[in-house]
């Protein structure tokens, strides 16, 4: 598009969001490198375009740029490596499969030299299937059942990150009546203030996770939780202590959590290594990095990160006069969210008229703001919160593009809706769209790898879309589409 976007802004969108100067341009980063504009002006990934996804498996379709998936996932290793090998001599790299998980990510995961963190019994039961060492693999969860712990000592995983006190005895009674040791590692909270969603900050005192590092937390006077969680880790014999582990939050761009937890926990243990005579050879700062969902989103390279964290790790060991620990890190996030986008078919569409003030009104003192209407429109897409539970969860935001042709309309404010019989099913609260958008047309939404998937439901009865992995110009399912045969399978009535 040609001229100035600004003089299309409506006054209804939010103040980040500027008229983009191209409709049709692939902004980075929201995008997998391997997502463009082909020829006939279709949004295509590796060469597939999307009318072409669309005809073979159907919308909607979370379709994923598996070499993409690879290279951040190998830039999270290298890179972290490079920056602590004169520190620990490297780091391991836990992929978070919370984010996204089926067995084709899990081999990716091992081929690219990462480990994998789970967070129930079935992510275990998806890491055992798809055949990856259990030493490779850790256990999450602030209430792991029984059955869930024994499934981690029967795999034999490399970690058992423990949540309580309660699950710390558990697990030790567990281990010691299999006349086993359970890996484990501490999960504390040390109260760092993350910037993000209020449901995902992790790291402060009042939510569900953790072992507080605040003093007189238990029922013994002086100790915190972490602390008593440490005395009575060395003295089970079912329990070998491996270190200590924190996650301050996710979808975070700002360094200075990260550097401040991992400070804390140096620290905290050094302090229980002197106290205890005991050795703690692990340190894991969790993960929670922040990717592009929108254009004003500036998400840090994998390389700026490691070196902000190995640089406070380097300072803090050398202050204290201690061994570094062997650091490892959990992204997921950082790895899948760009990695995908979901594809949809635009269906009904209706534009509104909403009050806001009329722009230069107001301005001057003792004078009341001039209302006037201005137009929204709503674009209905065949998805919607069951694919996408983020927006309704955590007022997060997206962005969406016209990914069956290009278009030269004028931009117009739209919001991307889906088919629910929901007020809030909303996929894309605010976004400019070419005025011509019609019935037909495909939508494509970035960044929407982490956590919509794994979040999906069968709300209203619609089945869950599939997963397709496009690599080297062909398109294969690695999560199936469900069918209405598949959810009636369940229903026990008929």
């Amino acid at each position: 598009m040609t001229g100035n976007p600004l003089n299309n802004a409506s006054p209804l969108a939010p103040e980040w969001l500027a008229v983009p100067a191209d409709l049709n341009a692939v902004q980075e980063p929201m995008w997998a490198q391997g997502v463009q504009r082909n020829d006939a002006g279709e949004l295509a990934v590796n060469g597939i375009p999307a009318s072409e996804l669309k005809a073979q498996f159907g919308t909607p379709l979370f379709v994923m740029d598996e070499a993409d998936f690879r290279a951040r996932a190998r830039s999270f290793k290298d890179s972290f490596d490079a920056a602590f090998a004169d520190i620990c001599g490297g780091v391991d790299v836990y992929y978070a499969g919370k984010s996204f998980l089926c067995t084709a990510v899990v081999k990716w995961v091992e081929e690219e030299g990462l480990r994998l963190d789970t967070a129930s019994g079935g992510e275990l039961a998806v890491a055992a299937r798809a055949g990856i060492d259990g030493a490779r693999v850790a256990l999450h969860g602030n209430n792991k059942s029984d059955a869930e712990i024994n499934r981690a000592l029967d795999m034999g995983l490399g970690r058992i990150v423990v949540d309580s006190l309660d699950e710390l005895e558990r697990v030790a009674k567990i281990a010691s009546g299999r006349g086993e040791q359970a890996k484990v590692m501490l999960r504390l909270t040390p109260g760092v203030h993350a910037h993000t969603h209020e449901f995902i900050a992790t790291a402060h005192e009042d939510q569900k996770f953790g072992l507080s590092m605040a003093e007189d937390t238990t029922e013994q006077a002086g100790l915190s939780a972490a602390e008593e969680a440490v005395a009575a880790a060395t003295s089970y014999a079912g329990i070998d202590l491996l270190g200590l582990h924190c996650h301050i939050g996710s979808q975070i761009f700002e360094p200075d959590g990260f550097a401040l937890a991992a400070e804390k926990l140096l620290r905290f243990l050094a302090a229980m290594q002197e106290k205890y005579s005991i050795v703690m050879p692990e340190l894991d700062l969790g993960g929670g990095y922040g990717i592009a969902y929108t254009p004003v989103d500036t998400p840090r390279p994998a390389a700026e990160i490691a070196q902000a964290m190995a640089a406070v790790v380097r300072s803090t060991c050398a202050d204290l006069g201690i061994t570094a620990p062997r650091i490892s890190i959990e992204p997921g996030r950082a790895i899948v969210g760009s990695t995908t986008f979901t594809l949809y078919e635009v269906g009904t569409l209706k534009t509104v008229r909403v009050d806001a003030p009329a722009a230069g009104t107001g301005e001057t003192a003792g004078t009341q703001p001039e209302n006037v209407t201005h137009p929204r429109r709503y674009v209905s897409v065949d998805g919607g919160m069951s694919d996408n539970a983020r927006p309704v969860l955590y007022d997060a935001d997206y962005s969406a593009i016209l990914a069956s042709r290009t278009s030269d309309a004028a931009p117009q404010l739209s919001r991307v809706v889906g088919k629910h019989c929901e007020s809030g099913d909303i996929v894309v609260r605010d976004v400019y769209l070419p005025e011509d958008v019609a019935a037909g047309d495909l939508l494509a939404v970035p960044g929407t790898g982490a956590y919509c998937w794994a979040l999906s439901s069968n709300y209203n009865y619609l089945a869950r879309p599939g997963v397709v992995a496009v690599r080297d110009g062909s398109a294969r399912l690695i999560v199936r589409g469900e069918t209405e045969e598949d959810l009636l399978n369940r229903d026990m009535g008929v």
